[in-house]
């Protein structure tokens, strides 16, 4: 019999990549590689693995080859409500492609695909085969057509209805919001069936549009019981002998005024030849070892997710904003990072080492603004031990801000919206989220940081986690350009070196969110990848994330993997086998769970902003235009910080085109027009709870 190291999974894709010139049959594959008999069934095994996984591919006479060689291409679907949509592929690098709606095979976002490119120049392809399920419950509402029952579901970019046997339908009846069960999936033929899993309230308070969006997820509220008992047998760690000991320096969080679990604090000190900056992280590593219960549901978690006067946290509370939180006047232990700063922003000294710290204070945004913008004087006072310190902060903070713009970093400066909630978990107000010098402390500080431990990992050699952020498309800027060009911009090139041309030129114009958005939505999305290829959006050419273990699982194994490589020229075969066999799985997850926590958050903010307005039917207020499609036009509200749609059909006093060349829409017959940045009198004409939309009228 062959030995069992030569019928392993890595060789048997190696074989059919690098050996095998057409498709081979399971004898073929068996008889070039000698395996008897015996191996066969395991051979067989190994195969239906590598299919499964979308490494190679069963033709439909029953031979094998690798997927790339076939013109396939294995990656995630993302769907757009008009039914056609986009495969992410799982190899970084590569041009996203476009499903039309006729070749998706029945997939949703979400799921794990393979692809065939029928068409490289135009990257078209059609989907054959579905490898994962991302969605197998939905939520939507249940409705009636004579006797066939349905469910619709509630996100748009899910462009069909399950249908319901009557068997399946419960209790529930036509016009309720439901959960259902897909128990048998869409093909190219036929639409997907359902059973009801539960009946949800009607949403008739805003606090219920959480609990909706939660269940619309799958998003875990409880934690198992086997992770709760991990959590009542953990205690407070004191000073260990192996930990430096930092309780002597001055040390701050700084965070958001709600904030409850504070996973960095600084220190900071100027030099004869510039600075020294520690950046002290929770030491969460510390408290939950690999595979423990609690490891194996944060990393099914993978995030907290954030809503409006609440949190879904990845760790209990007890870690989260006890134990492993670095609250002020207590000992808690971190994982620290010394850096020594020049004059000019370079490191020439770094330094790794779990320690022990005592924050002095726990600072909130707005107090640091108050002290170095404002100079108010209560707040001096108040902490004027510490003065020296904040002026030193925003020092280095400058100095390397300047340094990363200058090597290439992409400043966006889009305002985002803060929801402010009233006692009974009401909407008050939508307010634009302050981003002021603190924010900019705190950002440059965490980036400086993980990029130390990343470079430090990667001159190692272990196996880690990156963040990366891929180089955009070509081919997305071109499709720009004419946009670009409409609003006076001088767009020339096609490279990388665009967005910076663009961002610099729009700065300060009215059009400047519009063109930020735009340049966003070319971009790829950043992601984690066990191999290092830089982050474009930072211009950085190793970055990872380390800052946030509390509430983000892959800093929680760099902490882990960082920890074991301190004091070693290299880390142990089983344990390099180990993180090699599980980091692509831990990446591809993580990027996953992140995923799903923005468009929750994103779905909350657009619900609260519904409610919010929801009173509001048939007041005026004046706008500005922020976007056009040949639709309408969207447009923010001067008096609140909530966006609305103008829809063509509600402009009655003309016949309205969309001007694509100059970015306009215009009148046939009056040629009244409508551009980026035009000021307009809108009424609410009406406010949809359930589509969670805001629909205007011109006055």
């Amino acid at each position: 019999m062959t030995p069992k190291s030569t019928i392993d999974r890595e060789h048997i894709l190696h074989f059919l990549k690098t050996k095998s010139s057409r498709p081979l049959s399971l004898k073929e594959i068996s008889g070039s590689l000698k395996i008897q008999k015996t191996g066969v069934r395991t051979l067989k095994k190994i195969l239906r693995s590598l299919t499964d996984s979308g490494d190679i591919y069963r033709t439909r006479s029953g031979c094998y080859g690798p997927a790339d060689k076939m013109n396939l291409v294995t990656g995630g679907f993302e769907a757009h409500r008009d039914g056609y949509g986009f495969v992410i592929r799982d190899k970084s690098g590569e041009r996203d492609i476009f499903i039309p709606p006729r070749r998706t095979m029945g997939a949703m976002s979400g799921d794990r695909v393979v692809a065939r490119i029928e068409s490289p120049v135009k990257m078209e392809g059609s989907i054959i085969r579905v490898l994962e399920r991302g969605q197998k419950k939905i939520i939507g509402q249940l409705c009636r057509e004579k006797n066939i029952f349905y469910v619709r579901p509630k996100r748009k970019n899910i462009p069909f209805y399950i249908l319901v046997a009557p068997k399946n339908r419960g209790k529930a009846k036509s016009g309720d919001t439901v959960a259902v069960e897909i128990t048998s999936f869409p093909t190219a033929s036929s639409p997907p069936e359902g059973r009801i899993l539960k009946i949800l309230p009607d949403v008739t308070e805003p606090r219920y549009e959480t609990e909706l969006i939660i269940e619309e997820y799958s998003l875990p509220r409880r934690f198992p019981p086997q992770v709760l008992s991990e959590v009542r047998a953990l205690a407070e760690s004191g000073k260990s002998r192996t930990r430096i000991d930092c309780r002597n320096l001055p040390t701050v969080t700084i965070d958001g005024e709600s904030a409850k679990d504070f996973d960095d604090a600084i220190s900071i000190r100027r030099t004869d030849s510039g600075y020294i900056l520690h950046v002290h992280i929770a030491d969460v590593g510390h408290y939950i070892p690999w595979d423990s219960a609690l490891d194996i549901e944060a990393r099914r978690r993978g995030t907290s997710v954030y809503f409006p006067g609440s949190v879904i946290p990845m760790l209990p509370e007890k870690l989260s904003n006890n134990l492993c939180s670095l609250i002020p006047g207590q000992d808690r232990l971190t994982f620290s990072i010394e850096m020594h700063f020049d004059g000019e922003g370079h490191i020439t000294k770094r330094d790794f080492y779990p320690a022990v710290i005592h924050s002095n204070e726990r600072m909130t945004y707005t107090s640091v603004k108050k002290i170095l913008t404002d100079n108010d004087p209560d707040e001096r006072r108040k902490y004027d031990y510490l003065i020296e310190s904040f002026e030193i902060m925003e020092e280095l903070c400058e100095i390397l801000r300047k340094k990363r713009i200058k090597r290439g970093s992409l400043d966006f400066d889009l305002p985002e919206p803060e929801v402010l909630l009233d006692i009974q978990g009401k909407p008050e107000a939508i307010v634009r989220a302050e981003r002021n010098v603190a924010h900019m402390i705190i950002e440059e500080f965490m980036i400086t940081a993980n990029e130390a431990v990343a470079s430090h990992l990667e001159e190692k050699g272990v196996p880690s986690l990156y963040r990366v952020h891929e180089k955009p498309d070509n081919a997305k800027i071109e499709e720009l350009k004419p946009i670009f060009n409409s609003f006076g911009l001088n767009v020339k090139k096609s490279g990388p070196g665009v967005f910076h041309s663009i961002l610099k030129q729009a700065k300060g114009t009215v059009e400047e969110s519009l063109l930020n958005i735009l340049l966003l939505r070319s971009l790829k999305q950043a992601k984690y990848f066990t191999e290092n290829i830089g982050h474009f959006g930072l211009a950085s050419k190793c970055y990872t994330h380390f800052t946030s273990p509390i509430r983000r699982y892959p800093d929680l194994v760099v902490h882990r993997i960082l920890r074991d490589s301190l004091g070693k020229d290299k880390l142990p075969d089983r344990t390099v086998g180990y993180l090699e066999k599980i980091l692509p799985e831990i990446a591809v997850h993580s990027s996953k769970t992140e995923r799903t926590a923005v468009e929750a958050e994103r779905e909350i903010i657009s619900a609260m902003k519904a409610w919010f307005m929801k009173d509001k039917v048939g007041d005026e207020y004046t706008g500005i235009v922020t976007n056009i499609t040949s639709q309408g036009l969207k447009i923010q509200l001067r008096d609140f910080f909530v966006e609305g749609f103008l829809h063509v059909s509600s402009m009655s006093d003309d016949y309205y085109r969309f001007d694509e060349k100059n970015y306009r829409l215009t009148g046939l017959r009056r040629k009244k027009s409508f551009a980026v940045g035009k000021e307009v009198n809108v009424r609410i004409e009406r406010v949809d709870i359930e589509e969670r939309s805001i629909l205007l009228g011109l006055v």
